[in-house]
């Protein structure tokens, strides 16, 4: 008996301190959103032309981890997109920031307390398909988890979710159509692919990107996974997107530096925004 106690302490700490850090938030604004978008380096602007908009910096936020990558604002930004409110958070941590697994994807089990039920999550990501260019924007079908590691392992909380949660539909498939068909009717081009997380912080090699390309990714990232491995075991349903801000190592014959991938982020921002602004209506119908 006193073996399993801890691990019952451990468990209700989790979710006590999401409950915790969920109700804060909730103290700070009179909107309840069901949509979350987690938006990535160079693409945190949409968060800024939300209406009504309360913002909350990361640090206020009880037990939330900070945000220190460049392109990362660290707010989470509550408003309205229309009629439809949104949380929005401007920035993600990420295991090579020092934070484990569990850290990575707490926001994601603040916002599922929040009430939660569809999450848009954004990122930049360095483009393997030969056939996307730099600034292409791509829904997401699919992905590799080559993190090493995943945010489930440990004991599970069936308050969160089931033990052995299902990731057949990891990314929603009426959320990617909606997205394809929003993007035709304001003509903007956009793709499909399966993203690849590796850990980072270093930028993969050419051979690891010829390696990618040959298990079938199309986009190789440091991000994001985590978050939709959380987010299907607590039921929230993920429209993903990312934002080709570099071709992947050895495509193009020069070396990676982080700011181009920032550059990208905004002279695609016009474009990007756009799309959010269509979509997120259309994913607030499940809700209606």
């Amino acid at each position: 008996m006193s073996a399993s106690r801890p691990k019952a302490a451990a468990r209700g700490s989790e979710f006590a301190r999401a409950e915790r850090a969920a109700k804060f938030i909730l103290s700070k604004t009179k909107l309840r959103p069901n949509i979350a978008l987690v938006l990535g380096s160079g693409l945190g602007a949409f968060a800024d032309e939300l209406d009504g908009a309360v913002k909350i910096p990361y640090a206020k936020i009880p037990g939330f981890p900070r945000s220190t990558a460049i392109g990362h604002a660290g707010r989470l930004v509550i408003g309205n997109v229309g009629s439809v409110a949104v949380a929005a958070m401007q920035g993600r941590v990420h295991a090579y920031e020092g934070y484990s697994p569990k850290e990575v994807v707490f926001p994601l089990r603040v916002l599922g307390r929040l009430g939660i039920g569809a999450a848009i999550l954004t990122n930049a990501a360095g483009g393997i398909n030969l056939e996307f260019k730099q600034g292409a924007l791509v829904i997401l079908r699919d992905h590799l988890n080559l993190q090493g590691t995943n945010p489930l392992i440990g004991p599970n909380d069936e308050r969160f979710g089931p033990r052995f949660p299902d990731m057949t539909q990891a990314y929603w498939k009426s959320y990617r159509e909606a997205a394809l068909v929003e993007a035709k009717r304001l003509g903007i081009e956009v793709h499909e692919g399966v993203y690849a997380a590796l850990s980072g912080p270093s930028y993969e090699t050419p051979a690891e990107i010829r390696y990618l390309r040959t298990i079938g990714a199309d986009l190789v990232g440091m991000s994001t996974v985590p978050e939709v491995i959380v987010a299907r075991h607590m039921g929230i349903r993920v429209l993903g997107i990312s934002c080709v801000t570099n071709m992947a190592a050895g495509i193009l014959d020069r070396p990676l530096d982080h700011r181009e991938v920032i550059e990208t982020g905004e002279r695609v921002k016009t474009q990007f925004v756009a799309l959010l602004r269509g979509v997120i209506p259309r994913i607030a119908s499940d809700f209606a």
